[in-house]
């Protein structure tokens, strides 16, 4: 599948383990590149979805002068979203102690801003997924944050770990997209190159 994409050397620019590990069960090639420092400042005026479709589209820019002739480029940012606000990594244990508390026994929002980039051409797509959150106990949360030390998850958790086999109740829209990549949509733009 994806023999499209054979005319392209594909690059995943991106660190995360997970986003590895959802694009390479695409079954497709490719290879890490990653930049030092990418700026992942938004205006405050973005709401929602825009806002991780913003930080994708400016990390394609941050790599953009690198790109060679015939090399497709993934971005992407992910970010939880709850009452208006980004509950983004956590700074430190309490920090990721506080989100927890507050996404417990309700519903939140993920949403994945992706770019997909080459020397031609851009395209960029927002996903978006409701996680409703069981009611999590203080001795839950604290276990989960000290064990799994989420520091470096959005609204510092993952969904495929001990807390969401214990605590996600609903999920409605795409649970790779919880994961920091929303394969299935991904899938079916990259069918399109």
């Amino acid at each position: 599948m994806l023999d499209n994409l054979k005319k392209y050397k594909v690059i995943l620019a991106s660190n995360s383990p997970r986003r590895k590990e959802l694009l390479a069960g695409l079954g497709v090639d490719y290879e890490v590149r990653t930049l030092p420092d990418v700026d992942e400042s938004y205006p405050d005026t973005l709401q929602g979805a825009d806002i991780p479709l913003y930080i994708a589209k400016e990390k394609a820019d941050a790599y953009r002068n690198m790109l060679q002739p015939g090399e497709l480029m993934i971005t992407a940012d992910t970010i939880v979203w709850l009452d208006g606000r980004v509950l983004g990594k956590p700074k430190d244990r309490e920090d990721a102690l506080c989100m927890l508390r507050d996404m417990s026994g309700r519903t939140h929002e993920v949403f994945t801003g992706v770019c997909i980039t080459t020397t031609e051409w851009q395209h960029s797509f927002a996903a978006q997924t409701e996680v409703r959150f069981a009611e999590l106990s203080e001795e839950e949360i604290t276990y989960y944050v000290d064990k799994f030390r989420p520091m470096d998850k959005a609204g510092a958790y993952g969904v495929q770990e001990w807390i969401g086999f214990i605590g996600v109740e609903n999920i409605s829209g795409s649970y790779y997209n919880i994961m920091g990549l929303p394969v299935q949509r991904l899938y079916k733009e990259l069918v399109k190159v």
